[in-house]
C-alpha cells in the first residue's frame, strides 16, 4: 500500500538511461532537480549496444574539421529525403538545436568528439546530401572514470578478442587489413597499444556506443543526478494542468514520484514485445532485435494511457544479420554485404536488392515483398574463398579462418565447389541461381550493376574495397570454392511510437500537446519518418530531443513558479 512517505518530488523525471541521460544533463544545467529511472539493473539502454555515432548536421565538430556543412544544406536534404513522413517544423528545429546540444555535451561531460570523415550520408545523391558525411562519434573513453559504477554499464553487442577500443572509423580499415595492410595494421596496432597500455595504468578504454553511454553516465554521476536502477514505470499521472508525475515499482515496491516540470519518456521502443511487433510489423518476426532487453514498450503504452497518439508503429531501424545459433542473438552485418565477391539471394535463388543499401531500406524492402505476396523467404549471402581470405565476417571470423563448425551443424552455413551444388544445399532452384551468378559476374566485370545499382552511391563505396576496380563493391565469384551463410532480418530497435511536436512534447489524439509530457529517442515516432539520413540517425534525435525537452520543461517550471 502506498503511503505519503513513499512519495518523492523532483522537477523533471527521465524514464530511461540511454540518450535520456543527455536530457538529464541539459535539465540539470538549467537548474532543474532531476531524477533518472532505469527499468533494468544496467545503464545505457540501446545506446550502449550501438555503434555510438550521432547524425547532427552543421555542428561545431564538423565546422572545426572543415566539413563545410550548413543548416540550409541540411534543411534541403531532410525536407527532400523525408518528405511528408515528418513535419518541416520538427526537422528545422532539429537542425537548429543540434549544435546547441553538442555544446551542452561538451560542457557537461568529459567526452571528446570527432567527425567520421568520409562516412557518407545514407542518401548522398539526394539534394543537400553529403558524400563526406555528417556523422560524429565519441573518441575512446576511459570507463575507469566511472569507478565502482563501471559495472553498471550495459555491455556492447560486439567485443574485440583483445582490449581494443575500436571506433566506427577504425572498423573500415581493420576489415581491410589483408588488402591494405599499411593502414589496417597501423590502426590495429594503435588500438591494441592504447587498450593494453591503458590497462597497465588503470584505464579501461571503450569505444562506440559504450563510449557515448559511459561518457553520459560519467557526466550524470559528476552532476550528482540520482539514477534509480531496477525501477519500472507503471503509470503516468495527468491532471487538468498536464502531467504531474509517475507511479513506479522500485525493488518490488510501488512508489509515487511527483514531477513539477514534467516527465521525459526515453525508455526505447517495443523491440522485445513480440505480440506488438507481429501485430504492427510482421507476423513472421522473431525476437531477434539487438535493442536493450528492457525495451518492451512500457513508456509508449503509458503515454497512450494518458491520451498520447502514436505513429509509424510499423517501422524499425532494420538491420540484416547472420542467423543466430540456437539460444543466441543474431550477429550484426556491417561491411560484409558491401564488399566485392559476394551477393545475396532470396528463396528463388535470385538477387533481390542492392546489398550495400542502408540497412533500414533493406528491411523495408523485405517487408514490402511480404506485403505484396512475394516474400523474400530464406535469405543467403553467397561468397567465395577469396572473399573468405580477405575480410572479417561477423566481427569474429578473421580472414583465412574456417567458418565455425557450429554454423554448418545448425544449417546456418553451407559450402560447395559449383553453383548448382551450392544451390542444392541452400534449397533454391539450380538454374535460377546459376543464371543469377552469371549475371552478377557480367555486372562485376563491367563495373555496373544495372539491376540494383550497387556501388553507384558514395554510401555503398564507403565499405567497399578500394583495391578492386572498376567498382569497389563488385567482383565476380570463383565457383571452385563457394560458401553461403543464412541471413535474417534483425533491427537496432523499433522507431515508431508517441507522436511529438518540435518541442518534444507528446501530442494527444486531439492533436494538441500534452503539457509536461515529452518523448524522445525510440519512444517517440521517428523524427525522420520512414527514412534514415545517415549513421547515427537513431542516436542524434535522442540527444537533440532530450536537449529540446529539457529547455521546454525549464520554461514550464518557470511558468508554474510564476503561478
Amino acid at each position: 500500500m502506498l503511503t505519503e512517505k513513499s512519495r518523492k518530488t523532483f522537477d523533471l523525471v527521465i524514464v530511461g538511461s540511454g540518450t535520456g541521460l543527455a536530457a538529464a544533463l541539459a535539465a540539470h544545467e538549467r537548474g532543474l532537480e532531476v531524477l533518472v529511472i532505469e527499468k533494468t539493473d544496467l545503464i545505457g539502454g540501446s545506446t550502449a549496444r550501438s555503434g555510438g555515432a550521432f547524425w547532427i548536421p552543421a555542428n561545431e565538430i564538423l565546422e572545426a574539421r572543415g566539413a563545410g556543412d550548413t543548416v540550409e544544406r541540411a534543411d534541403r536534404y531532410l525536407e527532400t529525403l523525408v518528405g511528408e513522413t515528418s513535419t518541416p517544423a520538427k526537422l528545422r528545429k532539429y537542425v537548429r538545436s543540434g549544435n546547441d546540444t553538442v555544446r551542452m555535451l561538451r560542457r557537461m561531460t568529459r567526452m571528446k568528439f570527432t567527425w567520421a570523415q568520409g562516412y557518407s550520408d545514407y542518401h548522398p545523391e539526394v539534394s543537400g546530401g553529403s558524400a563526406a558525411g555528417r556523422s560524429c562519434e565519441c573518441r575512446p573513453f576511459d570507463a575507469a572514470r566511472l569507478g565502482p559504477h563501471r559495472a553498471d554499464l550495459r555491455p556492447s553487442v560486439m567485443s574485440a578478442p583483445v582490449p581494443m577500443a575500436v571506433t566506427g572509423g577504425d572498423y573500415k580499415w581493420l576489415n581491410l587489413m589483408v588488402k591494405i595492410p599499411v593502414r589496417g595494421l597501423a590502426v590495429a596496432a594503435w588500438r591494441a597499444i592504447q587498450g593494453v597500455g591503458g590497462l597497465l595504468i588503470g584505464r579501461r578504454y571503450v569505444a562506440g556506443g559504450q563510449a557515448l553511454a559511459a561518457g553520459l553516465y560519467d557526466g550524470v554521476l559528476r552532476a550528482n543526478i540520482p539514477v534509480w536502477r531496477n525501477t519500472e514505470l507503471l503509470e503516468v499521472h495527468r491532471n487538468e494542468d498536464g502531467v504531474s508525475g509517475i507511479l513506479v515499482r522500485r525493488d518490488g515496491q510501488e512508489q509515487e514520484i511527483d514531477a513539477r516540470a514534467g516527465v521525459v519518456l526515453a525508455a526505447g521502443g517495443f523491440d522485445h514485445d513480440l505480440v506488438w511487433r507481429q501485430r504492427h510489423q510482421s507476423k513472421h518476426l522473431k525476437d531477434w532485435s539487438l535493442g536493450s532487453s528492457g525495451n518492451t514498450g512500457d513508456a509508449i503504452k503509458a503515454g497512450i494511457a494518458v491520451g498520447g497518439s502514436t505513429a509509424l508503429l510499423d517501422q524499425s531501424w532494420w538491420f540484416p544479420a547472420f542467423a543466430p545459433l540456437a539460444g543466441r542473438a543474431p550477429t550484426v552485418m556491417l561491411a560484409e554485404r558491401s564488399l566485392p565477391g559476394s551477393f545475396m539471394i532470396d528463396r528463388h535463388g535470385r538477387r533481390f536488392i542492392n546489398e550495400a543499401v542502408d540497412y533500414m531500406s533493406f528491411g523495408q524492402r523485405i517487408l514490402h515483398r511480404e506485403r505484396t505476396g512475394d516474400p523474400v523467404g530464406t535469405m543467403w549471402m553467397v561468397f567465395d574463398q577469396e572473399y573468405r581470405n580477405s575480410y572479417l565476417l561477423g566481427g569474429s571470423v578473421f580472414p583465412h579462418m574456417p567458418l565455425p563448425k557450429a554454423w554448418y551443424e545448425q544449417g546456418i552455413a553451407v559450402n560447395a565447389t559449383s553453383w548448382k551444388a551450392l544451390a542444392r544445399k541452400m534449397g533454391v532452384d539450380e538454374t535460377s541461381f546459376s543464371n543469377e551468378a552469371a549475371r552478377f559476374a557480367e555486372a562485376a566485370t563491367a563495373g555496373v550493376d544495372e539491376q540494383f545499382m550497387r556501388g553507384q552511391s558514395a554510401y555503398d563505396r564507403y565499405y567497399g574495397d578500394p583495391t578492386i576496380s572498376p567498382n569497389p563493391n563488385l567482383r565476380a565469384l570463383d565457383p571452385r570454392r563457394l560458401y553461403a551463410v543464412k541471413i535474417v532480418l534483425s533491427d537496432l530497435g523499433t522507431c515508431g511510437g508517441l507522436q511529438t511536436d518540435e518541442r518534444s512534447r507528446v501530442l494527444g489524439v486531439d492533436g494538441n500537446a500534452i503539457d509536461g509530457l515529452y518523448a524522445i529517442g525510440n519512444t517517440a515516432a521517428n523524427l525522420f519518418g520512414t527514412r534514415y539520413p545517415g549513421a547515427g540517425g537513431t542516436i542524434g534525435p535522442g540527444l537533440v530531443g532530450g536537449y529540446v525537452a529539457a529547455d521546454d520543461a525549464a520554461e514550464r517550471a518557470r511558468r508554474i513558479e510564476r503561478g
